[in-house]
């Protein structure tokens, strides 16, 4: 092969080994992000645990990283105090009760009754709350901080004015019915599952229950299309 030759596959080796792209090297922010949000959930999981288990006294920061596993300093890397655990668990909870209300929404039939939407609300609701008992310890904790009062409203105004479209759309409340109607019941509603779940703490009171479902239930039925 010539010079001429021999600097022309110089060239094509070396534009071929340029063409090939390096692999990146694994990130090691990527791998600490990874790791630091599974703590995140080990810290969320061990304080539902203790709270299910022993009440919200018992779940203190140093006993929720005892039961993760994790250092009480390292703990605090993610949180400044267990008012954010609460908070974080909290929403959690909120993001699932959310999940299997719209689900059973979804579920209804095309002519469902005033009784059917209620029970469509308040049976996933019971359900997740007995099988969740650290959800009630958060929900209606008197003591509870500003900022997990608001995610409940927030849901309970989401879900309500949700809800209300959906009745609406499906002949169970008149068109001109005011979305303040719903907000009412979710009011009502909570009140009640908030003493169901005072008198019998693992499983919410069924005769409390039971009433809050007639109440509503008839409460809707005042607002039924041809009832104005």
């Amino acid at each position: 092969m010539n010079s001429s030759g021999k600097a022309t596959a110089a060239r094509g080796r070396k534009a071929s080994a340029k063409s090939v792209p390096a692999q990146a090297p694994a990130r090691p922010d990527a791998t600490l992000q990874r790791r630091g949000v599974e703590r995140v959930q080990a810290i969320l999981d061990a304080a539902e645990a203790i709270l299910g288990e022993d009440g919200y006294e018992a779940a203190t920061l140093k006993a929720v990283g005892e039961r993760a596993g994790i250092p009480t300093a390292s703990v605090y890397h993610y949180f400044a105090d267990r008012h954010q655990v609460d908070t974080q668990l909290l929403l959690r909870h909120i993001n699932n009760v959310n999940v299997a209300v719209r689900d059973s929404l979804s579920r209804l039939d095309s002519a469902p009754t005033a009784r059917a939407i209620v029970d469509a609300v308040i049976d996933p609701t019971v359900s997740y709350f007995r099988t969740h008992p650290s959800a009630v310890e958060l929900w209606f904790r008197r003591t509870a901080a500003d900022a997990d009062a608001n995610a409940v409203q927030t849901y309970d105004d989401e879900t309500a004015a949700y809800v209300h479209s959906l009745a609406v759309s499906l002949g169970i409340l008149r068109e001109s019915t005011p979305v303040l109607v719903m907000q009412t019941a979710f009011e009502v509603g909570n009140s009640l599952f908030d003493v169901a779940f005072r008198r019998s703490p693992r499983t919410g009171d069924d005769d409390t229950l039971d009433e809050a479902r007639l109440m509503l239930s008839l409460y809707f039925e005042a607002y039924a299309p041809g009832t104005d």
